[in-house]
């Protein structure tokens, strides 16, 4: 029996082992500084149902892990690897012996994948789990399926501060409940709204000095990533020789995280700047006093661009309350909030899980793997996003991991292998092929673990810092890097050297290749989104980057990571990518039709030339492009084109079909019927014959019906003075414009179509100037003559004006012939 000491959890534990006696599963909830982290797992080692299986412990970080094992271990009087050992991605210690095994949760899934009876393990306890990683909640699902199906001696324990018990309970099939109200100090909470135009390092920088000149005890204070802690500690450079100020992030050596939480030495006091790591699962003695910028970086993710870019949040006021419980851990403390009280009921209730804002291709990856084609079929406290999911499936399946059925290819299975992101994996897999897993392998590994080479944004410049650092967390990375190698058949040594990181990287985000639009730093992705560089950085002037890390907006983001590249290497390693296209467009100046071939990729345009102009089919087809964008207009129209469309269009005003329509609407719906035929594949309409619009407008007059064309709709109107005169036909009825004395003689009115149809006659002076409209020549004659004929007398004094025309002899004269 292993004797523990006394901390606010220990009142539950009895009730607790009962509960697993006769459940498989239950929920603990229980606050910061309970307990339950370190008690817990030991408390189960002598529970009957164990036997000899291993009790699996998950933490959402490695620090946390870490630090419990390490804790666990002390209280046995022994060191991690004993009885109580830990496994991460870059970090194991464990041995025969271990009982108690601390995992990361991302360790769980691939346990679970890897043996899906999970044979040696006899109960897995989730702690920490209202921090609701994608990670956490899937190896959830997984642990419950295998407990339905294959292990129903599997025993599930769910452990969390600030979580809806009922809620996890029901999804652990109605599981009791234990609640341990553990023991914590009081905390005095106060705001200090910072101003917005104030840099939060250096309203964390200021809070830290007051705290220190008006508090005792440590500091620890939250900002929401590496930085701001960086620019924080830069501002905290002359605190004095009995200050320590100790960053605190996830890509830091692991002795210098484990530092960072060690208590302060004697006689001296620490401030610890952390990110959210610091919110759970660890206690750093000493500290008394918190301060909280409000802030975290999460990562968010957009289905449409398949981009995943931080961006810098609101915390909810659950994490703003564990923040705050850090200052009374061990004594009374005091938590400075850099906002104004009033926003803290704006905040979130809780953390927005995971799962509804990431990446969902690597969990569709393992479940692909794990034989479940779809999720849903497996218990999520929160379902998978259907678009997120949809991304997910479209992306493997253009990687090749995936058959059209979300089914597990060959390709999907070695990338599974990998334990990276599905585009890394695919990137080690392709390099292998080509002898290169080592150098892809230790890229994947440089990006997945931020800090190694540096923070600086060429990937090819921190890769070979990388590979000569010396540092354990490096030197650590490095064997991951070979073992993931290995994975893929690689010997782990470097062949023939590629162009380092953009040949490789074109395999994980070929859609995020980057050309330069011109302005030093402005780059088009081919995904078509934009991204920005500082003018300052080397590579804000590469014609191409590969990129693998923005931050920032969606249309603008920044570039964080990214690697130069030439367009030879893009165009031998994405031929099957560049689209080439050759566009006809139409030269509105030129009045003619030219091809443009443009290759890209993407949204990127490559190249793009003028060929020569088309002809034939091609240049006809193009021509009737031209005119259904810009209109009928581009065509010549001569004079009898535009009678003859008169013509048709009053036929088919007046009598309707078979007459066709000839408005712009039908004439430009149907160019393939009256106008093709009479093209001669020209490019430019200079070139067209100008008899082509009649000859087509013609054509789409019935046979039977041409040749009463002229009768109904003629052309012209032969005046009594022998004048062959247009007849108009633009408006309601036909117009002929006359001057009177060519109609001197006619008693009739003149008529067309038979003499169905009267003309209208504009009667004009000898000048030309309109006189009289009238469609009544004979009344007109008999009445407004007198009048007229009176002013025209006048005005035209060498013209014949008769007093009776109807009796007169017409002329186009002035007078008639003769006279």
């Amino acid at each position: 029996m292993i004797d523990l000491p006394t901390l606010p959890v220990t009142a539950v534990l009895p009730d607790l082992l009962t509960t697993l006696d006769h459940h498989k599963s239950a929920v603990l909830v229980a606050p910061p500084g309970a307990g339950k982290t370190t008690l817990v797992p030991l408390a189960l080692l002598d529970a009957p149902w164990r036997k000899t299986g291993v009790i699996l412990l998950l933490e959402p970080r490695r620090l946390a892990a870490r630090a419990a094992a390490r804790r666990m271990a002390s209280l046995l009087g022994e060191e991690p690897g004993e009885t109580v050992g830990y496994a991460m991605r870059m970090e194991t210690r464990r041995s025969a012996a271990t009982k108690i095994l601390v995992v990361t949760e991302s360790i769980l899934s691939r346990m679970i994948l890897d043996d899906p009876e999970l044979g040696d393990v006899a109960c897995i306890l989730f702690d920490e789990f209202h921090e609701r990683s994608l990670d956490g909640d899937f190896g959830l699902a997984l642990a419950l399926d295998v407990q339905g199906a294959l292990r129903p001696d599997l025993r599930l324990l769910v452990m969390s501060a600030t979580l809806d018990g009922a809620r996890v309970a029901a999804l652990l099939g109605e599981a009791p409940v234990l609640q341990s109200e553990g023991r914590a100090f009081p905390v005095d909470v106060s705001y200090r709204a910072r101003d917005p135009n104030e840099r939060i390092e250096d309203a964390v920088a200021k809070a830290v000095r007051v705290a220190l000149a008006e508090e005792t005890g440590s500091i620890l204070a939250f900002l929401p990533g590496q930085r701001e802690i960086e620019r924080t500690a830069e501002r905290l450079d002359h605190l004095g020789d009995t200050v320590d100020v100790m960053p605190l992030f996830g890509a830091m050596e692991g002795r210098a995280q484990d530092l960072a939480i060690r208590p302060a030495t004697a006689g001296r006091r620490k401030v610890v700047l952390a990110t959210a790591i610091a919110e759970t699962s660890i206690t750093i003695d000493g500290v008394r006093v918190v301060i909280d910028s409000g802030l975290a970086r999460v990562p968010r993710f957009e289905p449409a661009s398949g981009l995943t870019r931080l961006e810098t949040v609101r915390v909810s006021r659950a994490s703003a309350d564990q923040r705050a419980g850090r200052a009374g851990r061990t004594e009374p403390g005091l938590a400075v909030r850099l906002w104004h009280q009033g926003q803290t009921a704006a905040l979130q209730p809780f953390t927005t899980p995971e799962i509804l804002e990431a990446d969902l291709s690597g969990l569709l990856l393992d479940c692909a793997a794990f034989g479940v084609a779809d999720p849903m079929a497996l218990a999520f406290l929160d379902p998978p996003p259907a678009p997120a999911l949809a991304e997910a499936r479209a992306l493997l399946v253009s990687l090749g991991a995936l058959d059209g059925d979300g089914r597990l290819t060959p390709s999907g299975a070695a990338m599974r292998k990998l334990a990276l992101p599905v585009r890394l994996a695919h990137m080690v897999a392709q390099a292998a092929q080509d002898g290169q897993a080592q150098a892809a392998a230790e890229l994947a590994v440089l990006l997945t673990e931020r800090g190694l080479g540096g923070n600086g944004i060429d990937l090819d410049a921190r890769l070979q810092r990388f590979r000569s650092e010396r540092l354990p967390r490096a030197t650590a990375a490095r064997q991951l890097a070979k073992r993931l190698a290995a994975a893929v058949g690689s010997s782990g040594k470097l062949t023939t050297q590629v162009s380092e990181g953009g040949a490789l990287l074109l395999h994980a985000w070929p859609d995020r290749v980057a050309k330069a639009r011109g302005e030093t730093g402005r780059f088009l992705l081919a995904n078509g989104r934009g991204a920005t560089l500082e003018a300052t950085e080397r590579l804000a002037r590469a014609p191409f980057l590969v990129v693998a890390d923005l931050q920032g907006a969606a249309q603008n983001a920044r570039i964080a990571a990214a690697v130069e590249i030439s367009e030879a290497d893009i165009r031998a390693a994405l031929s099957d990518r560049i689209a080439r296209n050759r566009q006809s467009q139409f030269d509105p100046e030129r009045r003619a039709v030219r091809v443009r071939e443009t290759e890209r990729l993407g949204a990127i345009v490559l190249n793009e030339r003028l060929l020569p102009a088309p002809s034939g089919a091609e240049a006809d087809a193009a021509i009737l492009d031209a005119l259904r964008s810009h209109g009928l207009d581009l065509l010549f129209w001569s004079d009898n084109a535009v009678m003859l469309r008169h013509r048709l269009s009053w036929l088919h005003r007046g009598l309707g079909a078979p007459w066709p329509d000839v408005s712009d609407d039908v004439l430009l719906g149907s160019l393939e019927d009256w106008l093709l035929p009479f093209l001669t594949g020209e490019a430019s309409f200079a070139r067209i014959a100008a008899s082509a619009v009649s000859e087509g407008l013609r054509s789409l007059v019935p046979y039977d019906l041409q040749r009463q064309l002229d009768t109904l709709a003629p052309t012209h109107f032969d005046a009594p003075s022998g004048s062959h005169l247009p007849i108009r036909y633009d408006g309601e009825w036909p117009v002929l414009a006359v001057r009177v004395q060519e109609l001197f003689g006619l008693t009739q009115h003149p008529a067309i179509a038979s003499g169905t149809v009267l003309l209208t006659l504009e009667l004009l002076s000898p000048a030309h100037r309109p006189i009289q409209t009238t469609r009544d020549l004979p009344g007109f004659w008999r009445g407004s003559w007198s009048d007229v004929r009176a002013e025209m007398r006048g005005r035209y004094p060498k013209h014949v004006w008769p007093e009776d025309p109807a009796s007169a002899q017409a002329t186009s004269r002035a007078k008639p012939r003769g006279t």
